[in-house]
């Protein structure tokens, strides 16, 4: 089965930019970071309740492959299809390798202070709107995919999206505007359950050392929601990756 068809099998479409969820204009920088963040949330260390997890990473690492190779990516906007005898997909290559070449470790330092400055940023605001017209206003997706976030932040997130509605930068969507307060309680519920679930995970690392930078982290973020404790260092890996990332590019 070709990649494309793997695609539409495994991410519901066939478009490999739809599959990392940019345009097709989308520049180098920009479907690097797609993919890295999209890879995070199917990697089999990160995803093992997804039986598929190892067949969506593998197939990311092609479909990055064929997308950050100017002439591949040449022959798919134009035509539609994938070379699949190139030596990119028809080699038999680690993609875990490949990802870690592409993405090296960034310290639990760096993400601390990317955090700092992150939040309350132009750039996070752009990313809350961009996040609420991917997800056509479902509050639900936007908090699980917003870096840096906890339940805290989701009146400010209310405010900017709504800001956003008012001044006619976005349009308006029905599961924003018009969500119940079921919905509501439900989501406030399961951002304390899981907050419980990483403080008890914190206690069963054994990570109460105050010298600890890794335990100093979560002391920090204990009144905030955190989805686990993985999901909430590898988003913030994937926001820093595209200032570290230069120095990458163009390696194959």
């Amino acid at each position: 089965m070709g990649l494309l068809d793997r695609c539409q099998e495994l991410f519901k479409t066939a478009n490999l930019y739809e599959v990392l969820g940019i345009k097709k204009e989308a520049a180098e920088a920009e479907i690097r970071r797609s993919y890295y963040k999209v890879s995070l949330r199917v990697h089999p260390d990160r995803a093992p309740e997804d039986p598929l997890a190892t067949e969506k990473f593998q197939v990311l690492g092609k479909l990055y492959a064929v997308l950050s190779d100017k002439e591949q990516r040449a022959v798919y906007d134009e035509q539609g299809v994938v070379d699949e005898e190139s030596d990119a997909l028809s080699q038999d290559r680690c993609w875990e390798d490949y990802w870690r070449l592409l993405f090296p470790k960034v310290t639990v330092q760096d993400i601390l202070e990317f955090e700092k400055k992150y939040k309350g940023s132009d750039e996070e605001k752009q990313d809350v709107i961009q996040l609420y017209v991917q997800h056509q206003g479902d509050m639900d997706a936007i908090m699980a995919s917003a870096l840096c976030c906890s339940q805290e932040d989701e009146p400010r997130f209310c405010s900017l999206i709504q800001a956003a509605i008012q001044s006619g930068e976005v349009a308006v969507f029905p599961a924003f505007t018009q969500e119940s307060e079921k919905k509501k309680r439900a989501r406030r519920k399961r951002a304390d359950r899981e907050r419980e679930e990483a403080e008890e995970m914190q206690k069963k690392m054994g990570l109460d050392d105050q010298d600890d930078s890794l335990a100093m982290m979560l002391k920090q973020r204990q009144q905030s929601r955190e989805k686990n404790f993985n999901s909430f260092l590898s988003d913030l890996e994937a926001k820093y990756s595209k200032k570290s990332g230069k120095s990458k590019r163009g390696k194959k």
